[in-house]
């Protein structure tokens, strides 16, 4: 495992951002954290790699323990914050070259890296071209690249994609699969469901705590709830009327716990004058099982 974790815990005065995280990523997996805005997930990565001192619990990245070998982890790990954090004056040349002063790299080692991620991001053709100039896409791009310079061994990415067209986050994607094809860890936050269907395994976070961690299709496979589809004459006074059903595009989706028979829920509708015009079960999507595990988790609470 290279990346560990042991009741890793965050208190900012009196609030709990972080709850006894526990989590082991393997090398060369893709892990994705997912969750809703103020879940968590930017301060798991930042415990993870030592920009912020955990209240309770250790972890350890690439061997080493974050807490009391942060020097050795630095040197192992590449992280990439949301927000854009070059210097926009700067060409896309001149801010890698920058950075592989900040690492020590000698002019021998970095032309050849250098040539490689151009050519891996397919930036060749802006490096002249000042990062304040750039696309939102082009941008990240030139994060990343900056970002695996030194080689890291683990990549700590927090939703590197944010705000960015659809085909920029596919290219975006399909850097991050050569990277790990060629050894590279990658641990990203990202609030598109997506993009967690992406990862090896995803882990689900709502106010601090993981809530569940699978693999994309054993987080569906192993949902304790079935999903509906349904229809029916008036979509806002169903969804009103039916507590577990969601807007789903034109449709609704419904959860029902296992067990549980669906001809109530035609009683119920017929009740409120509201007529079923269709109702079928469909294998849930993860942004099914992701709301359903979040509202379970904020019942219980």
């Amino acid at each position: 495992m290279i990346i560990r974790a042991v009741n890793l815990s965050r208190k900012f005065g009196d609030m709990t951002a972080v709850d006894h995280f526990n989590i082991e990523v393997a090398r060369g997996e893709i892990f994705g954290l997912v969750g809703p805005d103020g879940a968590g997930k930017t301060t798991t990565l930042r415990l993870l790699c030592g920009l912020l001192d955990p209240t309770e619990g250790e972890a350890w990245v690439a061997g080493h323990n974050v807490a009391t070998e942060l020097d050795a982890v630095k040197d192992r790990i590449g992280y990439m914050a949301q927000r854009f954090g070059l210097y926009g004056d700067l060409t896309v040349d001149e801010n890698m070259y920058f950075y592989s002063d900040l690492f020590g790299l000698s002019k021998a080692e970095r032309e050849p890296l250098i040539q490689r991620l151009l050519r891996m991001t397919r930036m060749e053709p802006f490096r002249t071209r000042r990062a304040a100039n750039l696309s939102g896409g082009m941008k990240q791009k030139l994060a990343l690249m900056c970002t695996l310079l030194h080689h890291p061994q683990v990549l700590f990415l927090d939703e590197p994609t944010n705000g960015v067209d659809p085909v920029s986050r596919r290219d975006f994607w399909a850097i991050l699969y050569q990277l790990v094809r060629d050894g590279l860890t990658v641990f990203v936050t990202t609030a598109y469901l997506d993009e967690a269907e992406r990862c090896n395994r995803v882990g689900l976070m709502s106010e601090g705590r993981m809530i569940r961690c699978d693999s994309p299709q054993g987080l569906k496979r192993n949902f304790e709830k079935i999903c509906f589809e349904i229809e029916t004459s008036d979509q806002r006074a169903a969804r009103a009327v039916l507590k577990d059903a969601e807007p789903y595009g034109a449709k609704l989706h419904l959860f029902l716990p296992l067990g549980q028979t669906p001809n109530a829920v035609e009683s119920t509708l017929a009740a409120q004058g509201i007529r079923l015009i269709s109702f079928h079960p469909i294998i849930p999507s993860l942004e099914d099982v992701f709301i359903g595990l979040v509202r379970k988790s904020q019942d219980a609470a």
